[in-house]
């Protein structure tokens, strides 16, 4: 390498290490990230920060869980980054700039393209999910007589769900039950039992899952019964045996959830860092409806009901 070419190399690397590290980094912090046109129920989560004078990328690419980033780098004045790649599939390309405080981004995967925009979080206040709190009027989703309260993810593909026995069930690989009603602050009590070696998910504004998991007996972890999907888990693991009815009880208000399993207090007030892997949207300000996964194993529900928190 000449020495001009090697002069310009070093100047380059000085400048992106000053540039990543700067206060003013606009693309640092976290971002709620939608798609556009056809791709707009697509929902990602992502998060820029340094670590040890690095740039770092944890990154939630629709489904499953937050990962870090294998790629991230700032070039030409672009982020640039690739979550790991599917076997045998393009590499994924994500190639973002920031305009009027908005994440302007595309994704190039083989052929195709996804455009896709990206907004801060809210600002949330100052939230106490053990607080007191004033309550509304219980709103019962489920009579044990009928679904009809209930929606479904997927418009165009059957439900998959019925009532037998006055408890709801789903065969397996259903669709997602999601409610008619929309909740912005609310408890939250179901009960349910799964099949050996199932899952499910309840899903809370239908942003935020919590696992529902065939895991007695096992170390609690972020993907274990209860835990807020791969962001936190649970204090304690408080799972019965698959067969055995289980209740679970959480309030949500703003950001902080408190969750108890089986009477066991599972989460104490935790932060919600941000949307869970299969969520409906990532608009976290707003009102949102249960959803209730029915598209991994089979699982039976025969109470579900919310009461509103009104302050």
């Amino acid at each position: 390498m000449g020495s001009k070419n090697l002069s310009a190399s070093l100047l380059l690397i000085v400048f992106a290490s000053v540039f990543t590290s700067a206060q003013d980094n606009p693309f640092l912090g976290k971002w709620n990230i939608t798609g556009t046109g056809q791709y707009s129920n697509f929902v990602y989560w992502l998060e820029v920060k340094m670590e040890d004078d690095k740039l770092v990328g944890y990154f939630l690419n629709r489904g499953g869980s937050v990962t870090k980033l294998p790629e991230i780098a700032i070039q030409n004045g672009e982020l640039v980054f690739s979550p790991a790649s599917r076997p045998n599939a393009p590499k994924p390309v994500h190639r973002a700039k920031v305009e009027e405080s908005r994440l302007l981004g595309l994704l190039t995967e083989g052929d195709r393209e996804i455009a896709w925009i990206g907004v801060r979080p809210p600002k949330w206040g100052v939230y106490n999910a053990n607080g007191r709190h004033k309550l509304g009027t219980p709103v019962n989703l489920f009579d044990g007589k009928t679904i009809d309260n209930w929606g479904v993810q997927r418009k165009d593909q059957p439900s998959g769900w019925s009532v037998v026995d006055g408890v709801m069930t789903n065969e397996a690989k259903a669709n997602n039950l999601v409610t008619k009603h929309r909740f912005e602050n609310f408890k939250i009590r179901c009960e349910y039992k799964i099949e050996e070696k199932s899952n499910s998910g309840i899903y809370l504004r239908g942003r935020y899952e919590l696992q529902v998991l065939d895991d007695a007996g096992k170390e609690p972890e972020s993907h274990g019964h209860m835990a807020l999907y791969s962001r936190v888990k649970p204090l304690v693991n408080a799972s019965l045996p698959a067969g055995q009815w289980q209740v679970m009880e959480a309030t949500i208000v703003g950001n902080r959830l408190t969750v108890f399993l089986n009477s066991k207090k599972v989460h104490d007030n935790i932060v919600i860092e941000g949307i869970t892997g299969g969520a409906l949207d990532s608009n976290e300000i707003e009102p949102g409806p249960i959803m209730l996964q029915g598209d991994h194993g089979k699982v039976w529900f025969r109470k579900v009901v919310v009461t509103p928190i009104l302050k």
